[in-house]
């Protein structure tokens, strides 16, 4: 197997904590009391199996540090608890290999027999079985290693120099009208771009913008494309490709390709690879999707979702408008009957005029009969008092006459005084006056208009005839030289 060794040697590890450090150093004590009492022909020393094992551990701890080591994944477990053991092996040898939970849950990708590692691992000794392992600190599949350390070496320089900052990064429109897709027109990522967005938003145009997206000269070809695309006439620009090996994914690793990502006007969504993948363009881009159709559900907005919410808030305005007009016929009608109405008027007035005349008709006759019984009264009296009744009679009938004539004079010129209100009613009956040929004419506010003076040009007027209405817009005011008396 090939060995990586970095770093000093650490005769007592940090991860076996102070009590077992000093164990180890009273073995080491105990280890060289031994030795240096040893006579010439020393008889073998005694140690325990306990003792033997936890010696060989600490010599092998400490002799031999954290080291990268080369081989083949066998004999895979993965236990419950979530630890994973197996045997890494090559052509001449084998180990044993432990890697815990709590560091397998941050590999980047899934361990499999038969795959080539290089992993980071500190040997040691099981004490209770005496068998040699490591302890492995992380993987990762061979031949990555110095393409990591480049991805991690560029990373860190463009982050320095502020290439990644969040406050530059653009926002993605609301409503996108033309895309822009970069990528290979043979990657089966175009195939779940074109088809998430044909669903989602069959409006938009697409433009493709062909590039190969691995291998030799792949970079400076992806940069051409993102800068052409930012020159057309599109919203947004999608950069995408499918998963594969960091190799694989090299091309959008590029400074070339970064520096074109933060070149563009147009804000730019990075989907490549899986939702594991991390590349130098993820960083670049305006916003990273995990994968190409998650891409490309960030770029087009549902367009069933839309209609939806539309739908909703046209629901919601026509009920508010809905509830508008009520309550305004409500105030409408509210206003209606607190106006009272001519019509109405005059015929409460009439009705008046009748009961009047009816009670005057009554105080008459009423008067009348008073008197007839009166004078009854008085000639029966006289009959009685006078034998002679001629003269009397006489003076009677005169009198019965004259109260005949004054009662036909007052009769008539109350008739006459009853017929002059009606006639003056009648005058001031706005809708007698509209049968004659004239109009009522009320300004934009609702009240009558008497002067021209009230009124300016372009007015909207509401004309009142004897049979229905009509509306008016004044064209021009011509105002009425005033009298003299109006003068004064």
């Amino acid at each position: 197997m090939d060995i990586q060794t970095s770093g000093a040697v650490n005769r007592f590890p940090g991860n076996i904590g102070i009590a077992g450090q000093r164990r180890q150093a009273g073995l080491w004590s105990k280890l060289r009391a031994m030795l240096d009492n040893v006579p010439k022909n020393p008889p073998p020393a005694i140690l325990s199996v306990s003792e033997l094992n936890q010696i060989v551990r600490t010599l092998l701890e400490g002799s031999l540090p954290l080291t990268w080591i080369r081989g083949e994944i066998s004999n895979l477990s993965r236990a419950a608890s979530g630890h994973l053991y197996f045997t890494l092996k090559d052509a001449g040898a084998q180990v044993r290999c432990t890697l815990w939970r709590n560091k397998a849950q941050l590999l980047g990708f899934r361990p499999e027999n038969g795959q080539k590692v290089e992993a980071r691992a500190l040997a040691t000794l099981y004490e209770a079985r005496g068998d040699y392992q490591l302890n492995v600190e992380t993987l990762r599949q061979a031949g990555q290693g110095r393409l990591f350390e480049r991805f991690l070496e560029l990373k860190a320089r463009l982050e320095t120099e502020g290439l990644f900052r969040s406050d530059q990064k653009r926002a993605l429109p609301a409503f996108p009208r033309r895309i822009a897709i970069v990528t290979s027109p043979q990657a089966a990522a175009l195939r779940d771009v074109l088809t998430t967005l044909a669903r989602r938003a069959p409006h938009l145009a697409i433009t493709l913008y062909p590039t190969p997206v691995q291998g030799e000269g792949a970079a400076p070809q992806i940069a051409a494309a993102l800068n052409a695309a930012q020159h057309a006439d599109h919203d947004l620009i999608i950069l995408c490709r499918g998963g594969g090996s960091i190799e694989d994914l090299w091309a959008f690793n590029e400074e070339i390709v970064a520096r074109a990502l933060r070149a563009s006007h147009l804000p730019v969504i990075s989907g490549v690879g899986h939702e594991t993948d991390f590349t130098i363009a993820d960083f670049a881009a305006d916003l990273r999707a995990p994968t190409p159709t998650a891409a490309a559900e960030l770029a087009g907005p549902d367009r069933n979702a839309l209609l939806d919410r539309l739908a909703e808030l046209q629901r919601r305005l026509s009920g508010h408008l809905d509830n508008r007009l009520r309550q305004w016929e409500q105030r409408l009608d509210g206003l209606a009957a607190r106006l009272p109405s001519p019509a109405r008027q005059l015929g409460t007035r009439r009705e008046r005029l009748r009961e009047l005349q009816q009670r005057l008709e009554q105080a008459g006759q009423r008067q009348m009969d008073a008197a007839t019984r009166h004078l009854q009264h008085l000639a029966y009296r006289l009959q009685r008092n006078q034998p002679a009744l001629g003269a009397y009679r006489e003076a009677v009938d005169m009198a019965a006459l004259r109260l005949r004539h004054a009662w036909r004079r007052q009769q008539e010129h109350r008739a006459t005084r009853l017929e002059q209100a009606d006639q003056g009613l009648r005058q001031l009956d706005p809708h007698a006056v509209l049968s004659r040929g004239y109009a009522m004419v009320f300004a934009p506010g609702g009240t009558a208009v008497r002067d021209v003076r009230e009124l300016n040009a372009g007015d909207s007027l509401k004309l009142v005839f004897a049979r229905g209405e009509a509306r008016a817009t004044v064209a021009q005011t011509v105002a009425q030289v005033a009298t003299p008396e109006e003068a004064q």
